[in-house]
């Protein structure tokens, strides 16, 4: 991202977790009533040791000097967990990994990784790249989500297609819940990648075509690997509930792999199981 994007989405960050932050979780007394939650600007130079008028001018996104240990102080006066913290210091310092161009190879999926998706017959997975681009699916994903292979590949991106397509806003229970996952892991990728425009330019299209994007993605937390339960109501099988884990790959493509592992005690497994069954023999699985 160039410098005023960079600087940008510093000062958005910074302003989004000092409102999640009370004066009680930081042990000051919380003071005459507040205009807006959250803690106060000159709180978090108290807390962080730091002049007001610095605090301020790092938060509005000038362009000022920033050292690691001032940034560690930042962190603890905000309470950040290492993901945000991560994010935080390849915004303040450009620390991302470069802006090295996805190589043709990271659309392709080896065949030992082909074979552990094949084997995850019950769990549906997908694996992405940095751009959140799907490379790759097995066939519970495509009968729980959608059959990726009918999507022209360059439209393969896992975050506009929840926005652009009907099918994920009518599967998902609590569809932002569902969405905030995949933004999370987004705004991972957006910190470590500070020099690549390609999120910039991806991003000014998501706020142009879908109005519900921009408030999704301005309150987006950031976790390079979040665990959250999610509940579908698919068309065929009913409810089903899955436990979300992802998994960074290692390797140059840095690829990413998301298993939805059936929640136990319940009847996921046996209706992803007949749901699949049943279609692979042409017939429509019958809801319990």
């Amino acid at each position: 991202m160039n410098q005023h994007a960079r600087l940008k989405a510093l000062s958005s960050f910074l302003m989004a977790q000092r409102a999640k932050r009370t004066p009680e979780e930081a042990g000051l007394a919380p003071g005459p009533r507040r205009r807006t939650p959250g803690l106060r600007r000159e709180e978090v130079a108290q807390l962080a040791g730091v002049s007001p008028t610095w605090y301020t001018w790092l938060e509005q996104g000038r362009d000022i000097k920033v050292s690691a240990s001032v940034l560690e102080a930042v962190s603890s006066a905000l309470r950040l967990d290492p993901d945000e913290r991560k994010y935080l210091f390849a915004l303040a310092l450009e620390t991302g990994a470069g802006t090295t161009a996805l190589r043709e190879e990271t659309a392709r999926i080896n065949p030992p990784l082909r074979r552990i998706l094949d084997e995850l017959r019950t769990c549906p997975t997908i694996i992405s790249d940095r751009h959140c681009h799907i490379v790759g699916w097995n066939e519970a994903a495509a009968h729980v989500f959608m059959d990726f292979e009918l999507i022209p590949e360059q439209r393969r991106n896992m975050i506009a297609l929840l926005f652009e397509r009907k099918e994920f806003r009518r599967l998902a229970g609590n569809w932002e819940h569902f969405v905030s996952g995949f933004l999370a892991i987004f705004r991972a990728y957006y910190g470590q990648y500070v020099d690549d425009d390609w999120y910039d330019s991806f991003l000014r299209d998501m706020i142009a075509a879908y109005p519900d994007f921009n408030p999704l993605w301005e309150k987006s937390r950031v976790s390079a690997a979040p665990e959250v339960l999610i509940e579908f109501r698919h068309a065929k099988a009913g409810k089903m509930l899955f436990h979300l884990t992802s998994l960074q790959l290692q390797g140059n493509n840095d690829l990413r792999c998301s298993i939805y592992t059936p929640a136990p005690d319940s009847p996921t497994e046996s209706k992803l199981k007949r749901l699949m069954d049943k279609e692979q023999q042409g017939h429509e699985p019958e809801l319990p």
